[in-house]
């Protein structure tokens, strides 16, 4: 890390389901949109045209601690007036960018140049950033401002929220995963060797600029990585995204996540949503060294979880195929990738947070999705088992 300053419960096979929670079953609607790719590029994100559609903007409501989330291209220039709403004096910048990606703040400000990626996302990053915001004297009237993915603000906000017991930050999510998910609701954490996400807490940012500019820089498997949170929107609750342009996707996503933590902050119930497709998507991280992408573990993840649903009787055939079918429509992966243990699934598997009493999943069923725990390990075992499996060295 380099700086530098700068001024200006129901019984269902043996399951357990926890109390309902509010999503109806989505029916597919014919695929009538492809997922935008991106084409890699070095070059900082180009301005928006005039023609450019407006800004959407989302509210997070969480009473006096409720923010906007700024999505359109552009929306980065909004910085100076965030940081200025604030009244901050001065502000820590931890980029993953080249610098000249974060606008001028208009405020004296520090840059610590980050890196996006799991293997960063430690106890010891967020030791390191807090020792910089000291040697910086920055205070609880100042301001940090994450600009990244979705393992930068993860991190970022950690720091944040305990440093001084909490300073404001604001996000530049520039990944297509963190702007439909990561960098927005509060979650912070960073990884353990035994896990991922096992050591965070809760602290909202004061304001999120998902600005589209960002995403022409991405090359083609890090835009199809935010992908798989998009598709599994789409059991959620979020509806049927796949004939949208990518930034009602996004807005639609964050919406749909805006409502879900408005309701349940601190997974308490609803909020669980979130994870659909999660479980097995975070232990296939762990097992693969994190040489997976999130957002491909989530997606078969998700094709998992319609799976584990359908053998459980909680969905039909045609639903389960469903699962498939959608994150496929993404060009995602929809098979185990080749030599993972079933056995080391299930065990990392145990170790998610909602795994209070055995084995725990968000899964589809009548209501809709809702968290089921106590899932037989001999279910999950057989799905697994089923799963279809890629060729050697057949992933990106």
């Amino acid at each position: 890390m380099t700086a530098g300053a700068r001024t200006a419960g129901a019984q269902t096979a043996g399951a357990q389901v926890a109390s309902p929670l509010s999503t109806s079953p989505q029916t597919a609607s014919p695929q009538t949109a492809s997922p935008q790719t991106a084409s890699p590029q070095t070059a900082s994100p180009q301005t928006a045209s005039p023609q450019t559609a407006s800004p959407q903007i989302v509210e997070v409501e969480l009473g006096e601690r409720s923010y906007a989330v700024h999505i359109g291209a552009g929306v980065r220039h909004r910085l100076a007036e965030e940081v200025q709403r604030l009244g901050a004096r001065r502000a820590a910048v931890v980029s993953a960018r080249p610098p000249e990606w974060t606008p001028d703040l208009g405020a004296p400000s520090l840059f610590l140049a980050a890196a996006d990626g799991e293997h960063g996302k430690s106890l010891a990053a967020v030791e390191g950033l807090c020792r910089r915001f000291a040697d910086f004297g920055l205070t609880r009237g100042d301001v940090v401002v994450a600009v990244g993915g979705g393992s930068t603000t993860d991190t970022v906000g950690l720091a944040a929220a305990l440093y001084h017991r909490g300073v404001p930050v604001i996000h530049l999510p520039t990944s297509l995963l963190a702007q439909v998910d990561a960098g927005v609701g509060g979650k912070t954490a960073v990884n353990l060797p035994e896990g991922k996400n096992l050591v965070g807490t809760y602290w909202q940012p004061s304001a999120v600029l998902c600005d589209t500019d960002y995403l022409a820089t991405l090359p083609p498997r890090e835009m199809a990585n935010g992908y798989g949170e998009i598709a599994r929107c789409h059991f959620i609750g979020a509806g049927d995204l796949r004939g949208l342009a990518l930034a009602e996707q996004i807005a639609a996503s964050v919406r749909r996540k805006a409502e879900i933590v408005a309701g349940d902050e601190r997974d308490a119930g609803l909020r669980h949503l979130l994870n659909y497709g999660h479980t097995l998507g975070h232990a296939l991280e762990r097992a693969t060294d994190y040489a997976l992408r999130h957002g491909e573990g989530v997606a078969i993840g998700t094709v998992f979880a319609g799976r584990l649903a359908g053998r459980l009787g909680r969905i039909p055939p045609e639903r389960v195929a469903e699962h498939h079918d959608v994150v496929a429509h993404y060009g995602l992966p929809t098979a185990l990738p080749h030599g993972v243990d079933d056995d080391r699934l299930i065990a990392l598997m145990r170790l998610d947070k909602k795994a209070v009493t055995g084995l725990a999943f968000v899964l589809d069923g009548p209501r809709g999705a809702e968290l089921v725990t106590g899932v037989p390990r001999s279910a999950v075992a057989a799905v697994l088992a089923e799963m279809p499996r890629d060729a050697p060295h057949s992933r990106r």
